[in-house]
């Protein structure tokens, strides 16, 4: 299964997003396709709060335009939504002292442990994620 961060998410919605073209072909393929792949629930929160915020873009998405957008990926048949898992704690706390992680690196650390909970391959352009050697990555924005 494959994950799909915000990063990629806030690009393929946001016109003027750098990489928005090729952001909005990966995640309409998948939305039109059969290969099952799925939200992180905290990625879904950190999409809203990103392409609804004032001080990000000029004009920010409307509130309902967010809710939308996020309402017809999930009506993909083949999407889902993923979130923490009964050894969600264990994977946690592993990355977590591996990783080093600390303060705000925790949100990075929580998707990667939601990922591998359910065995997802995480698609991400963030390289924070490359602290999680056990966490299969891939960039499908670059050639």
């Amino acid at each position: 299964m494959i994950a799909i961060d915000t990063k990629i998410l806030v690009y393929a919605h946001r016109r003027d997003a750098p990489l928005h073209a090729k952001a909005q072909a990966c995640v309409n393929e998948l939305a039109a396709g059969r290969r099952r792949w799925a939200l992180p629930w905290p990625c879904v929160h950190e999409f809203f709060a990103v392409v609804t915020h004032p001080r990000i873009w000029r004009p920010p998405t409307a509130r309902e335009q967010a809710i939308a957008q996020l309402e017809a990926w999930l009506a993909s048949s083949s999407c889902t939504l993923l979130g923490e898992t009964p050894e969600h704690f264990a994977l946690l706390s592993d990355l977590v002292r591996r990783g080093e992680v600390v303060g705000p690196m925790v949100h990075d650390a929580r998707i990667a442990a939601i990922c591998l909970g359910h065995g997802a391959e995480l698609w991400t352009t963030d390289r924070d994620f490359s602290r999680f050697p056990s966490l299969r990555l891939h960039n499908p924005l670059v050639n």
